[in-house]
């Protein structure tokens, strides 16, 4: 008993297959040249089964991994974008609050409020016990 399953083609197939479009496609001339439907005349290979779907599982594999790698690829490029946007929001408010922070511009914001800078330099104060 051979490890082969053979598939009986249907009379009515026959007919209909050879009468459609013989030889006009790039498809059935390649058919033709590599002669794929001897493999198939003796049965389908069950032996080889095993093997295929291995190969097809490490090309779903692959697939998705790839797929994986892309979407990690775009998300690590968003982020960086982000990144940059954040570092220069940060570098321009930095260079603000050390503008604002400065003595002549505290003492020209506190002018409205009433309040003049001390022409006086500071002293320390000593208290004795």
């Amino acid at each position: 008993m051979e490890n082969k399953f053979k598939i009986e083609p249907e009379r009515g197939n026959e007919a209909r297959i050879k009468s459609s479009k013989e030889g006009k496609s790039a498809f059935s001339g390649f058919e033709k040249r590599l002669k794929l439907e001897s493999y198939f005349e003796e049965g389908f290979p069950v032996q080889y089964l095993p093997k295929i779907l291995f190969v097809v599982f490490l090309g779903l594999i692959y697939i998705s991994n790839t797929h994986y790698a892309d979407k990690t690829t775009r998300t690590i490029d968003r982020m960086e974008s982000e990144v940059e946007d954040l570092r220069a929001d940060f570098t321009t408010l930095k260079a603000d609050v050390m503008f604002a922070s400065k003595q002549s511009e505290v003492a020209r914001r506190v002018k409205p409020l009433g309040l003049e800078e001390s022409l006086r330099p500071p002293f320390k104060i000593v208290v004795e016990k």
